[in-house]
């Protein structure tokens, strides 16, 4: 095997999940799911921030306000998509992911419960006093 291909074959690819920092919902999750015990790294980025994943999700057509995203050895997940491939990812070491397993692992479920999710999430944001993450233009190069 020549050396460009040993570096080229990754053995723990960095999983990545772009997600609201500002719903506390969003927040909770991503601490909770015990996602590195199964699949390594795994990289949290809060779609408002400054980070440079987050605009090129964003850059590829992903809407961050209709769902987060989750990407794993070179696939990227949005929204129920993202919550169903992580429910089936997940170490089912704490009863945390035992649940959220037992609720995402199935497509149908996953898909239909999302819109609440999403509408749990904007309903927080509001009573917050928080904008949708387009409205605030932190991922399209303006500042707010």
């Amino acid at each position: 095997m020549n050396d460009n291909a040993a570096a080229d074959a990754d053995p723990s690819p960095r999983a990545l999940i772009v997600y609201d920092g500002e719903c506390i919902f969003c927040q909770n999750y991503v601490r909770m799911i015990k996602l590195r015990e199964s699949v390594g790294t795994v990289d949290l980025v809060d779609a408002r921030s400054d980070d440079p994943r987050a605009r090129a999700i964003v850059a590829q057509g992903f809407d961050l306000d209709e769902g987060m995203v989750f990407s794993y050895r070179d696939r990227i997940y949005h929204g129920s998509d993202a919550v169903h491939a992580i429910a089936l990812l997940g170490s089912s070491s704490s009863a945390f992911n035992r649940l959220n397993a037992m609720l995402f692992s199935r497509p149908t479920i996953a898909r239909l419960s999302y819109p609440w999710l999403k509408a749990g999430r904007r309903a927080t944001l509001w009573l917050r006093g928080r904008k949708l993450i387009r409205q605030s233009g932190v991922t399209d190069g303006s500042i707010s």
